[in-house]
């Protein structure tokens, strides 16, 4: 889960007021990026930092009873010289910006507890949401979400309007948080975007070595993974330290069970007819954002034919990737992963990607 979203549920079941420090710019050498969170409750209580302690932490500490017992909202400005840097561990300063807001999870009415709640409550469904919340005054708090789902509001029917459509085209960019400027009354709020998403999901049908090193690749771009295989001796942890699920058993019943949302990658790898076809009869009527398959270009065209006389629309069936990849190149096993993963993170990204599945990777090359 969303670390915010974790600590948020744990501040929630205190049933007490606490301060929310979040680090929204930073610049030079800080120590932790934008998007960084600490909580701090009332009896001092402290969850995670929004550096990795020190002069900024201690600062956030020492301005949460006033936020907490004022309910209005303080942005902390702080510049690390050299010295404050090399308590950090840094060998040089930077300059921070911490928002420290007043969450009180004693009120279920309270703003940023309407706000946190449904961006968790949209985080559980595998959707992305944007809190935004103002600089400078006020416990206002307006949420949106990917199914355009609007909650609470920051006080005026123009802001809210100018901060929904924002959110939207952030949304659509796939925008990490930060601040945006939005004029208003002649005048400039400054607000801050919170962007709260589930990971993004990667399921490899079939465990063999394109497999082990996909999940590799998945795991250290902050992909979720999921390996399924019917063959209990290779779908193993010690194949697969860094998969977050393994599942023996017959694929297409797992990809029928596993819900299948925009941020899900099926790859499919077991290069067999028969556990293939029921898979892809699945996926292709889901909203899975990437579907690929190991093969030749003739093996993708026959698959595409077996498809069609099921009854698969063209554009239904131009949704499969295949021959899978970018074309790096790759011959080995961790070259054609590599090129997997390459062509998930640009089809995420909304890229053309050159080569995706017009021209042969090596694994294709190899069949021919």
């Amino acid at each position: 889960m969303s670390e915010l979203l974790e600590q948020f549920s744990r501040v929630l079941a205190s049933r007490r007021p606490a301060a929310l420090a979040t680090l929204v710019a930073a610049k030079g050498a800080t120590p932790k990026k934008a998007g960084a969170t600490m909580w701090v409750g009332a009896g001092g209580a402290i969850l995670g930092s929004v550096t990795i302690g020190g002069c900024v932490d201690a600062r956030v500490i020492e301005q949460a009873d006033e936020v907490i017992g004022s309910g209005q909202p303080r942005l902390l400005s702080m510049s690390l010289g050299d010295e404050d840097a090399w308590e950090l561990g840094l060998t040089c300063g930077g300059a921070v910006d911490v928002l420290v807001q007043r969450v009180d999870a004693s009120d279920m009415a309270e703003p940023a507890v309407i706000a946190y709640s449904a961006a968790r409550a949209a985080y559980d469904a595998g959707r992305a949401s944007i809190v935004i919340a103002p600089l400078a005054d006020g416990p206002q708090r307006l949420t949106v979400d990917e199914d355009d789902t609007v909650t609470g509001t920051l006080g005026d029917p123009d802001l809210d309007a100018s901060a929904i459509e924002i959110a939207r085209d952030r949304m659509r960019a796939g925008a990490i948080s930060g601040v945006e400027r939005v004029d208003h009354r002649g005048g400039e709020r400054a607000l801050y975007f919170e962007r709260l998403a589930p990971a993004d999901v990667v399921v490899i049908y079939g465990a063999g070595e394109v497999a082990v090193s996909l999940a590799t690749f998945a795991h250290e771009l902050g992909m979720r993974t999921i390996v399924v295989d019917g063959r209990e001796r290779f779908a193993t942890r010690e194949r697969f330290p860094h998969a977050d699920e393994l599942h023996v058993g017959m694929p297409s019943e797992v990809a029928e069970q596993l819900p299948a949302t925009g941020r899900m990658a099926a790859v499919l790898l077991a290069h067999d007819y028969k556990y293939e076809l029921p898979v892809l009869r699945h996926l292709l009527r889901s909203e899975v954002g990437y579907i690929g398959m190991l093969g030749s270009r003739k093996r993708g065209d026959t698959i595409r034919t077996l498809l069609a006389e099921d009854g698969f629309s063209p554009g239904e069936i131009s949704r499969i990737h295949t021959p899978i990849g970018l074309d790096i190149g790759a011959r080995s096993a961790a070259e054609i992963a590599l090129a997997v993963a390459a062509e998930i993170v640009a089809v995420r990204e909304g890229r053309n990607a050159p080569g995706a599945h017009a021209t042969r990777t090596a694994a294709a090359r190899a069949e021919r």
